[in-house]
């Protein structure tokens, strides 16, 4: 019998390998979060001040690119219906395979020129912001696959010290964990080499969306999401 899997665990899976690209980005890339948008804008408000020797190419265009792939996403997900389904099959297949081809390009020309590494940060960034925006249409509630900031808000504020909600606690930890152990992961195969970690992010998002394709066609997805619409007393 093909078990399930949940929508949480594939985006925490994608939650890793963002935090493998961000590594990739910083450590190999002139300081470029591809995933962490936060911090490009922060890098870029403090090199405007100048005379801090910040990258201002790289950030610029890791955020165009970003939009870029985000709202081209959310294009294509307008009409579709909510939850998994072959376009977010086809959109998480492309961002696996531009992540392959940009390894592919750092392992063939390696980081390169000042332009050469804001073009392949830019290339990770529109992969990153087309993952974003499909894990937002699947709406995985504290895991955006990219950023942590406000899952740790969460956290924070429901936790014993703050409202004592105990709320979702395990899933924003586990988002947490994951991106810092794909962060240590990447930063520990770029000492091998760049492109080596930019493929197993590939590799982790490739998995998931075949994962999830899987998933969703199972005979338990079917049955879950065809019972509302055939129930006499349901709404749309």
């Amino acid at each position: 019998m093909r078990r399930h899997v949940t929508p949480l665990g594939l985006m925490l899976a994608l939650t890793f390998a963002t935090g493998v690209v961000d590594a990739v980005g910083y450590l190999r890339l002139d300081q470029v979060f591809a995933g962490n948008m936060t911090g490009n804008v922060v890098i870029l408000g403090m090199a405007a001040t100048g005379g801090t020797g910040l990258p201002v190419l790289g950030p610029v265009m890791a955020l165009v690119f970003f939009l870029v792939g985000a709202a081209a996403a959310g294009r294509v997900l307008r009409t579709a219906a909510p939850g998994w389904g072959h376009r977010c099959t086809g959109l998480l297949g492309g961002v696996g395979l531009v992540l392959a081809a940009t390894a592919l390009g750092l392992a063939v020309t390696g980081p390169g020129t000042p332009a050469a590494r804001a073009s392949m940060a830019s290339a990770l960034a529109l992969a990153m912001g087309a993952q974003a925006a499909t894990a937002r249409h699947l709406a995985v509630k504290d895991v955006t696959t990219v950023v942590v900031t406000s899952t740790l808000t969460g956290l924070a504020a429901d936790s014993p010290l703050g409202a004592a909600r105990g709320q979702g606690a395990r899933r924003r930890v586990a988002a947490v964990t994951l991106i810092t152990a794909g962060a240590a992961a990447g930063a520990a195969l770029c000492q091998v080499h760049e492109g080596l970690a930019v493929a197993a992010a590939a590799l982790a998002v490739l998995a998931v969306t075949g994962l999830g394709h899987a998933s969703a066609r199972s005979p338990h997805h079917v049955a879950a999401t065809a019972e509302p619409m055939t129930s006499p007393t349901s709404s749309s």
